[in-house]
């Protein structure tokens, strides 16, 4: 088990940090091929050159990067978990599924903006990038005001409305109402980070990221641990050191000289581009919503069965979402190469590098789906000594790593096809098999049943249906273009 009274994982955690700060910096580095693919330059061509390490390098820091998002939540966890008490563990779980309905409609948005930059890079079409660049931090600017509006106005109403206890209750309406003071910060670092993973750089996101959750480990702690703030410490923690990685990533793109480079002045809605984006990201806009209002839902069914129940499934959360980590990386690098690709007309190599993302990604998901099925009680004990809400966690982590093993095909095929521009297809299936039919199998079976594993099952049973419908499609429709480019690719 961990010693949480150990400075070994900090020292190798700070050690990273100061690695990838003197790569990026130009300082000398041991191993320059090793590193080097880690921390490739600013802006990565992924239409020549080997597709498997154009993908794996490219991953890399979106997945050291992903890590460090996840502990923004988890390092909550923790904390609360084992310094508050069991109602404030389950206050930050009740409040996630409310926290992703808003930021998930965004994030499909700027996945949007993120094929429409990835795409006029590969055409090598500067203006025409500048122009969707600046659209995208309209929008952003306009929905920043939009979800704090909406986020303080409708949290309490909303946490009633899907039976959060009454103990837990002023937990996550405090927690909620911090957070969405500050969601201004996450919406921006988001875009911004799209922009530069669209274009290629996945390093500065990474580096913004880790100096980010620094932050937030350190302020967690001092707020919780030395302000004895409880859940509103952890809460402010977390949109300071958001704060952060905001500022970072938009000095970034204010002072780059290439075609992406961010001006106050031409930030505006050009008709064209906010047509493009909200084409290609709206309808991942609303997958991911009105995925993350079923959610909402399912934690509703989840709330019946008592605290313990909702620690449970927080503590399983913040587990499922480290094994999710290279899944999201290789979404995001397959997403860049097949809208840089298809922009250079490259379609053969399209497909290659669709299935070298599955290949890699089935490899990684299989070795950490056994690690938490036989390490599942360990896993949640991490977050609590509650011997029931240690029961619970375990029977859920265990149902989850099951069916993982489809995963990678619901993740790299999502990715590829909106890179392609063809959101409407992912979202059809996401929100067919994580909505309606999730959603008609709470409704026969909790009440058959009574049963907190059978409301966890199901997860499992909604994603192989996903990943079957979306491998046939893949298969059998015609959803890329015939011609190929100059160098028969």
């Amino acid at each position: 088990m961990y010693d949480r009274e150990s400075g070994f994982g900090m020292d190798c955690f700070l050690f990273l940090v100061m690695v990838l700060y003197s790569k990026l910096q130009g300082g000398a580095v041991t191993n320059d091929w090793e590193w080097g693919g880690v921390l490739q330059s600013a802006n990565t061509d992924m239409i020549d050159g080997s597709i498997f390490q154009s993908i794996f390098w490219f991953s890399i820091p979106l997945l050291i990067g992903n890590f460090f998002q996840q502990l923004y939540n988890t390092v909550d966890s923790y904390v609360v978990g084992n310094f508050v008490n069991t109602n404030a563990l389950a206050a930050v779980g009740a409040s996630t599924p409310v926290i992703n309905m808003l930021v998930g409609f965004f994030m499909g948005l700027s996945t949007g903006a993120g094929v429409v930059i990835s795409q006029y890079f590969g055409a090598r079409q500067g203006e025409a990038m500048s122009r969707a660049v600046h659209s995208a931090m309209a929008l952003t600017g306009l929905l920043s005001i939009v979800f704090t509006g909406l986020g303080l106005l409708y949290t309490g109403p909303l946490l009633r409305a899907i039976g959060v206890p009454e103990d837990v209750l002023p937990h996550s309406s405090l927690y909620l109402m911090i957070y969405f003071c500050g969601i201004t910060f996450s919406l921006f670092y988001n875009m911004g980070s799209g922009i530069l993973r669209a274009v290629g750089d996945s390093r500065h996101p990474l580096l913004y990221l880790a100096v980010a959750s620094i932050v937030n480990i350190i302020l967690d702690f001092t707020f919780v641990c030395g302000f004895h703030m409880g859940i509103a410490g952890v809460a402010i923690a977390t949109i300071m050191a958001q704060a952060v990685s905001s500022f970072m990533v938009m000095h970034k793109l204010m002072h780059t000289r290439e075609d992406y480079k961010v001006e106050i002045r031409k930030i505006r809605f050009h008709k064209k581009m906010i047509r493009k984006i909200i084409a290609f990201g709206f309808p991942a806009a609303c997958q991911q919503s009105i995925t993350s209002f079923s959610n909402v839902v399912v934690q509703s069914y989840i709330n019946r069965f008592g605290t313990a129940a909702m620690a449970g499934y927080s503590a399983t959360l913040r587990i499922d979402g480290f094994l999710q980590l290279p899944l999201q990386s290789f979404n995001m690098a397959i997403t860049t190469f097949v809208g840089q690709n298809i922009g250079a007309r490259k379609y053969k190599r399209v497909k290659k590098g669709i299935f070298a993302a599955w290949v890699m990604s089935s490899l990684i998901i299989l070795a950490g789906s056994v690690g938490m099925y036989f390490g599942a009680p360990l896993l949640i004990s991490v977050f609590t000594n509650d011997p029931q809400v240690i029961g619970n966690g375990s029977s859920m982590l265990r149902i989850f790593s099951r069916a993982y093993i489809v995963m990678p095909v619901i993740q790299v095929l999502n990715g590829a096809l909106r890179g392609a521009g063809l959101s409407k297809v992912p979202m059809f299936f996401m929100l067919g098999s994580f909505v309606v039919l999730r959603q008609i199998y709470l409704l026969v079976a909790v009440p058959m049943t009574h049963s907190l594993m059978v409301v966890m099952a199901g997860w499992p049973i909604t994603w192989v249906i996903c990943a079957a419908g979306m491998f046939l499609y893949y298969v059998k429709a015609d959803w890329l273009p015939k011609e190929a480019g100059p160098e028969g690719e």
